[in-house]
């Protein structure tokens, strides 16, 4: 085999390579919780209700998303640390395998959309209305999520090999096409027939196959570094099980928030569905502030991996200070928005008097914990980088099951819808907490020693 030229995550400077890595990233995650707002904006103009039903969504939403972007991110940490340490054969059977288990997700979700719809939203409500809605929007995003969970898996293959522009361009195409498709299928526009709520899931999807079908190309074509070959799509037990002992971790952690979503609207919608769509708008709203940061530990991790499987420690802690540095800045312009400007977030989204009551309060207080949430993100990426994903999921197990939830139970219990919110806080301190332990327990056990062996 020829000599293959050395990756940049290998030689460019640490803070141009961080950024030209992360600022594609951030961009098309921006434009990703740009379309996931749009689509509760538009839906809100039918009515509240129709909001609730698409807030109501989210758990299941979130456990989709959990198990496709945990299994990338497994493939992303092993693809690129095997680049890294010029192993080009993993490289090829983890992108392989990770195809494969992006169709076996799939497999799991489509039978949840067919069967599991209708007794997830019982569970939460008895409003004919709000079931009925949710039941058109969830089982539409399920059975159709192949394009999604395809999409995510090939996005991170070109993540793995530092081709973010990529990604960039992928998502917010996909994006475009959903903001495009949304008012037309919603309302009826164009010719095309009203769907209301069914219309708003299916532009999602719509959007969605576009990308996945953009990046299989963008892969197939600039991708160099992985050969992606059909006869090669069969499971290798070593293979899944080294994606999975990062990607496993990180799927609980994500799938945690699905767990903490849910019982959240149980705790709220106890006070008023009104509290219910105003969660649901939150989560909708604060994308824009931790999406980047998001993009930002996208673009880090396969950084960190790169030298960590280069045994290049200098780069490793250079990039972890430089990404700690840009999440704080993003997250203190993000507290600042919520802080002065939540009568101009909620309006976006029809809110009534009674909501704007709720959601203000609601906002000022949750955003008190930004900047707390900036060390734990970058932390969470950095132990799964380095192939220590447990600590990422025993931070987020702290805050959103240990803390979060018992303690959002404990303060409804007041009777003050306005407490509850203070649970977000301080679940966000008590992670704050465990990130900077667990960071200096990895930094003893493994940073310090990258490259020794070499």
């Amino acid at each position: 085999m020829s000599t293959k030229r050395e990756n940049k995550m290998g030689v460019m400077p640490e803070n141009r390579l961080l950024l030209s890595m992360s600022l594609p990233m951030m961009i098309s995650m921006l434009v990703q919780a740009l379309y996931n707002v749009v689509d509760s904006v538009f839906v809100s103009y039918i009515n509240e209700n129709a909001l609730t039903a698409v807030s109501l969504a989210f758990p299941i939403q979130s456990l989709l998303i959990a198990f496709g972007v945990g299994t990338g991110v497994g493939v992303n940490a092993l693809l690129s640390r095997s680049l890294g340490e010029k192993d080009y054969e993993t490289v090829n059977k983890s992108a392989m395998n990770g195809i494969f288990l992006a169709l076996a997700t799939y497999a799991v979700f489509l039978v949840v959309g067919l069967f599991a719809a209708k007794p997830f939203y019982l569970s939460q409500t008895q409003d004919e209305q709000i079931v009925e809605y949710g039941v058109q929007y969830l089982s539409i995003v399920c059975i159709f999520c192949i394009g999604m969970l395809m999409q995510m898996m090939l996005e991170k293959l070109l993540q793995s090999t530092g081709k973010t522009v990529f990604t960039m361009i992928t998502q917010s195409v996909g994006a475009v096409i959903n903001i495009i498709f949304d008012p037309i299928l919603i309302f009826g526009l164009a010719g095309f027939p009203k769907l209301g709520v069914a219309g708003a899931a299916a532009a999602t999807i719509f959007g969605q196959c576009v990308a996945c079908v953009l990046a299989l190309f963008f892969n197939l074509k600039y991708n160099g570094e992985i050969q992606l070959r059909l006869k090669n799509l069969k499971p290798d037990p070593e293979v899944i099980r080294r994606i999975y002992a990062v990607g496993v971790p990180s799927i609980i952690m994500q799938a945690i928030g699905s767990v903490m979503t849910y019982g959240m609207n149980r705790i709220l919608i106890g006070f008023t569905s009104t509290a219910t769509a105003v969660f649901g708008v939150y989560f909708k709203v604060q994308s824009f502030v931790f999406m980047p940061v998001f993009g930002l530990n996208n673009g880090m991790v396969p950084i960190i991996a790169y030298n960590y499987g280069a045994g290049r420690k200098d780069r490793v802690i250079k990039t972890v200070k430089l990404s700690v540095g840009y999440a704080l800045l993003i997250m203190a312009i993000g507290t600042a928005v919520f802080q002065f400007m939540p009568q101009v977030l909620l309006g976006l989204f029809n809110a009534s008097e009674h909501m704007l009551s709720i959601g203000v309060v609601a906002f000022r207080i949750i955003s008190l914990g930004f900047l707390f949430a900036a060390f734990g993100i970058v932390s969470s990426s950095l132990f799964q980088a380095l192939g220590n994903g447990v600590y990422s999921m025993f931070v987020s197990l702290t805050r959103q099951l240990i803390v979060l939830l018992p303690a959002a139970w404990l303060l409804s219990r007041t009777g003050n819808l306005s407490l509850v919110w203070w649970s977000f806080p301080i679940a966000e301190v008590f992670s704050f907490a465990l990130s900077v332990l667990f960071t200096l327990q990895i930094n003893k056990k493994v940073i310090r020693h990258i490259g020794e062996e070499n």
